[in-house]
């Protein structure tokens, strides 16, 4: 398929009332300032914004064939179906994973980002007397982003000249366009960096079995930078159902994901928990797990990614966490590796798997070398008066 060059953006006119996050932009084009990968072939995405009020939004005919949907609602339950050249689909209950920046507004509801190959169209319905929100994705590749992305990585870096032994795939090689992290030559959300207290386990809450997971990190990129403003991807490592791991969050250019350079376990903040970020790495798998468990090689894969992160970060991963939130002081006593819901109010990570983060506390204990050895558990904090640094 041709690449489009520039990303088509179509402004919602919301009706009175409807104010769900961060509103879609007017357009958004391809920065000049932004960073370019030389000689790729970057894919490009279509994007288009609909919303009404009164629990209820039903679309026949959309701009474009889709390839997913991002979906955020206000309301206690919602549904969608997908119109596909074959008629509609079953109506689907939707699990939102409620994520977000630091100081941004979330919706009092649910956001998710699915699978919607082929639609054409798509009805959504909200309890009560809601209001949703829906941006229509189609992720445009050019002929060299299925090359590259097959060009898989062996192992995934980490600081300290450590690797896990884990399929991986950089930012490049899953094909982010990087101008979109950019307006001019301003970067939207400039990288802030944070000793590593915590470790929070996600789902997308979308679909499961994936022809295409390298197009859905792609989609769940332009959700969450552009639609929702956060200005990057929340989380700062994704797998997939085959056990591949994706880098997410930007953190520099030292090829080390999630981290700041080889030697230092200062990591990138995230937006994946909100309230809770800096000092907290989002590890995200993609797929719903309200009724169904993670793939075995998902699963293999998160074990091998906390372990190795557990391992420079010096953190007992069957241990607890005294959290404070450097930038905000928000605090929280959690286990060291979490489910989101222990965060906040989600279903997120799912509720068949979350039940399951005891076993794989076990066996990413297993994983780490006998001479590992955690750092001490920090006391409770004292009540702290912080003052929020700027954009965080």
């Amino acid at each position: 398929m041709t690449t489009r060059r520039n990303v088509l953006a179509t402004t919602v006119t919301a009706t009175a009332g409807v104010a769900l996050g961060a509103a879609l932009p007017a357009a958004a084009q391809a920065a000049p300032g932004g960073p370019a990968s030389p000689g790729r072939d970057i894919p490009r995405t279509l994007a288009s914004g609909r919303a009404a009020l009164g629990g209820r939004l039903r679309v026949t005919d959309s701009k474009f064939t889709l390839s997913h949907l991002g979906v955020q609602w206000r309301g206690p339950a919602a549904q969608v179906r997908l119109r596909t050249a074959r008629g509609w689909s079953r109506w689907q209950t939707l699990h939102g994973c409620t994520a977000g920046r630091d100081g941004h507004a979330t919706p009092a509801g649910g956001s998710v980002l699915l699978l919607a190959r082929d639609a054409v169209g798509y009805e959504i319905w909200v309890a009560s007397d809601g209001a949703t929100q829906t941006v229509e994705l189609n992720t445009v590749d050019g002929p060299a982003i299925a090359a590259a992305a097959a060009a898989v990585a062996p192992s995934m870096p980490l600081p300290y000249r450590r690797s896990v032994p884990v399929p991986y795939l950089s930012r490049a090689a899953w094909g982010a366009d990087e101008s979109l992290r950019f307006t001019g030559e301003t970067e939207n959300w400039p990288t802030l960096y944070y000793p590593v207290q915590a470790l929070t386990v996600h789902h997308t809450a979308g679909i499961n079995d994936d022809p295409d997971p390298a197009a859905t990190v792609r989609a769940i990129y332009y959700y969450q930078c552009i639609t929702q403003g956060w200005g990057d991807i929340g989380y700062n490592l994704l797998i997939d159902e085959a056990g591949r791991v994706y880098e997410g969050r930007w953190s520099g250019s030292d090829g080390v994901p999630a981290f700041r350079g080889t030697s230092d376990a200062a990591m990138a903040g995230g937006a994946h928990a909100v309230g809770y970020n800096a000092g907290n790495i989002g590890v995200c798998l993609l797929g719903d797990f309200t009724s169904r468990l993670p793939t075995q090689a998902a699963r293999t894969t998160l074990v091998r990614v906390l372990a190795g992160l557990a391992q420079v970060s010096a953190l007992n991963p069957v241990g607890v966490t005294n959290y404070v939130n450097p930038v905000n002081g928000n605090s929280r006593t959690v286990q060291t590796i979490s489910g989101h819901r222990d965060w906040g109010a989600t279903e997120c990570p799912g509720n068949l798997f979350y039940p399951e983060l005891p076993g794989v506390r076990e066996a990413v204990l297993a994983a780490l070398p006998p001479s590992w050895a955690p750092r001490p558990v920090l006391p409770k904090p004292a009540t702290t008066r912080f003052k929020p640094r700027p954009g965080a």
